[in-house]
């Protein structure tokens, strides 16, 4: 079953390109420059062995298109990383009373994974299982908090296209990032699930401008405030 723990997990989420990087650092330097027990982990861990499946999934080696693997299989290949890093370090970080950010979570799953499925009923039926899989079976911790960077994919894409790819360093997309029709059915489940699960979702454009930084994380740091996560 999903374990209760003395500390907190904030998870940042959205689709490719969305900021979750930029946002996760942000909040870890400033929580860490206050003193704060606080841990940043990124998700997938490609540097690891518990991602060796989610790195031939990505790179096309079981097909180059993402709806050629069932979703209930993939959402397997990243769960095993994340359950791997909860062993090794967020779950004792987390035991301890420490503060856990982390960019990715098994919201990615939810995200990227049933935006395959286009029947609503079959969608449901997956997010269920996945949630009985990763946080009952796999004994997962549930986020404290979810935040929702809400990043269109046409902004996200223009973002994305001078970015190395996070895996191989390299410009060549992922699987995931080279189709723009894979990434707008993620961003629409994305829209769903904030409403379905109660995510927090901050608006990365307004009146069509991509805000700052700076603007995007205090909004951040003000829903987590208002949430009683951070004081």
């Amino acid at each position: 079953m999903a374990k209760q723990q003395a500390g907190k997990l904030i998870v940042i989420e959205g689709v490719d390109g969305s900021g979750k990087q930029t946002q996760s650092q942000r909040l870890y330097g400033r929580l860490a420059a206050q003193g704060k027990r606080v841990l940043r982990v990124a998700y997938p861990r490609y540097d690891e062995d518990s991602s060796a499946m989610v790195r031939h999934y990505l790179a096309g080696d079981f097909g180059e298109d993402p709806d050629a693997v069932s979703p209930y299989v993939a959402a397997t290949f990243f769960a095993a990383d994340r359950y791997a890093s909860y062993r090794q370090e967020i779950g004792p970080f987390l035991a301890g009373g420490g503060l856990v950010i982390a960019d990715r979570y098994t919201t990615a799953n939810m995200l990227h994974q049933a935006g395959k499925i286009a029947d609503a009923a079959a969608r449901q039926a997956f997010l269920d299982w996945l949630e009985d899989y990763e946080f009952r079976l796999l004994g997962l911790p549930r986020p404290d908090a979810v935040i929702y960077l809400d990043m269109p994919p046409e902004a996200s894409g223009t973002l994305m296209a001078g970015r190395a790819n996070k895996m191989t360093g390299k410009a060549a997309k992922d699987i995931h990032e080279s189709h723009p029709a894979y990434l707008e059915r993620a961003y629409r489940a994305g829209r769903a699930l904030v409403a379905r699960y109660g995510w927090t979702r901050i608006d990365c454009l307004k009146d069509g401008v991509l805000q700052s930084v700076d603007a995007i994380g205090g909004a951040v740091e003000a829903a987590l405030r208002d949430q009683g996560i951070l004081a």
